[in-house]
């Protein structure tokens, strides 16, 4: 039991991630609506900071969060903000093996080609709720001060993490300048899937969260 609030301490848990995500969804609802983009990505990156900082689900572990000082986040570049519409593409199931979750089932939608970057196949989350999936890993993962190695999340809708659709039918708005890490980068107790091979590009992307190398870097 927990002793702060006499609640098991799974639902103290449980309801802190609930927590998390619906500030998640509310912010990426903000980002959303926005008009002037270089100053929504900073209001991201700044709530990011502060949930990252003081939130009760960070994923950052306690020492890692006693010397937090902000998310390693790039100025916002208009150039790498695309509206894509979803191609078809050839069916295929992608199956993620995780130590808390299980196996989890993604189901491929179809593929967005994203101009300067490449093909990116798009996912459907296929287990209870649902949800839209785009993650991406660059050239930058190799590189020291680069990008995470497991990839970055541009679209994880079943989290809130959520930029829309574009103006064309069937198209969605790939940001980018949101590209974020996954949980796991900053606790490997968190179980996060890893961009497969259609989610894979042979190009840097220079902006969106960076990471170090081959681990936190603050």
């Amino acid at each position: 039991m927990s002793a702060a609030s006499g609640a098991p301490e799974r639902a103290v848990s449980a309801l802190a991630v609930a927590d998390w995500r619906r500030r998640i969804t509310a912010l990426y609802a903000e980002v959303r609506e926005a008009t002037d983009l270089p100053a929504a990505h900073d209001h991201w990156r700044r709530a990011r900071d502060e949930l990252f900082a003081h939130h009760p689900a960070s994923p950052l572990l306690p020492a890692d969060r006693e010397a937090f000082t902000g998310l390693r986040v790039t100025p916002y570049d208009p150039a790498w903000r695309f509206e894509c519409v979803i191609q078809d593409a050839e069916p295929r199931r992608l199956d993620v093996e995780t130590g808390t979750d299980g196996v989890v089932p993604f189901e491929r939608l179809g593929l967005v080609e994203v101009p300067g970057v490449g093909a990116l196949d798009v996912w459907r989350l296929a287990s209870y709720g649902g949800g839209l999936f785009v993650p991406v890993r660059d050239d930058l993962s190799r590189e020291p001060g680069g990008t995470y190695g497991g990839g970055r999340y541009v679209l994880d809708t079943v989290k809130g993490a959520d930029l829309g659709g574009g103006r064309a039918p069937w198209s969605l708005v790939l940001d980018l300048n949101f590209a974020y890490n996954p949980s796991c980068a900053y606790d490997e107790a968190w179980a996060c899937p890893l961009a497969p091979a259609g989610n894979v590009v042979d190009i840097e992307i220079p902006v969106g969260e960076r990471y170090g190398n081959g681990s936190l870097t603050l």
